[in-house]
């Protein structure tokens, strides 16, 4: 995870994780809301309720912010795929499970998960940390549809190609699915699932 040096060379408040977070929610809802291009450092701390320069102590800049957001998302749902490989009965259960986490994450559980999808919005040295991690995330899932090809739980194929569908269908919610909308995360989490893996099975 990016380390971020804000608040050097100062004690840190005891409620430092925890601005933190409300800060990252902050940000998520700006980010939504006006697009990353479009959002300031002002505009989330007037979402956080603090000043500019009290923001500046718990984030160096909007990069940053960015960049936290996106790790934030991306640890979560590596930490899925392992408790899935872990947990599950077979390939269709744990593949299941791993469609589930991401929605549920992208879609709202984890405050400023959409903001995985801008990594064009960040720097050069930002951008290569965050490819790199997502990276990890889709090596991941290309492991379990491969370890159920393996099997003979799914069908065979390009273990690649039907990872990147995947993991593109599941992205593309974030542009479509409105927070306010009347579609709920659980039921399109449940029909993306079964969509999803079905079409990988015998």
């Amino acid at each position: 995870m990016v380390r971020i040096a804000a608040g050097s060379g100062r004690t840190r408040r005891k409620d430092y994780p925890e601005k933190r977070r409300a800060i990252l929610r902050a940000a998520a809802a700006a980010f939504r809301e006006r697009g990353v291009q479009n959002t300031g450092m002002r505009d989330i701390a007037a979402r956080a309720g603090i000043s500019t320069a009290s923001l500046y102590y718990y984030f160096e800049g909007k990069d940053h912010l960015l960049a936290f957001c996106q790790e934030t998302a991306l640890e979560r749902m590596l930490a899925a795929v392992a408790e899935a490989r872990r947990e599950a009965a077979d390939p269709p259960e744990a593949l299941r499970r791993v469609v589930f986490a991401q929605l549920r994450c992208t879609l709202g559980e984890v405050d400023g998960a959409s903001a995985h999808l801008e990594v064009d919005a960040l720097p050069p040295a930002l951008r290569r940390r965050v490819v790199a991690q997502r990276d990890r995330y889709e090596r991941a899932v290309r492991a379990l549809v491969q370890d159920g090809m393996d099997r003979g739980a799914f069908r065979p194929g390009d273990a690649t190609l039907i990872t990147r569908a995947i993991l593109g269908a599941l992205n593309w919610t974030n542009r479509w699915v409105r927070p306010d909308g009347p579609l709920d995360g659980d039921r399109i989490a449940a029909v993306f699932a079964d969509y999803l893996v079905r079409g990988l099975l015998p």
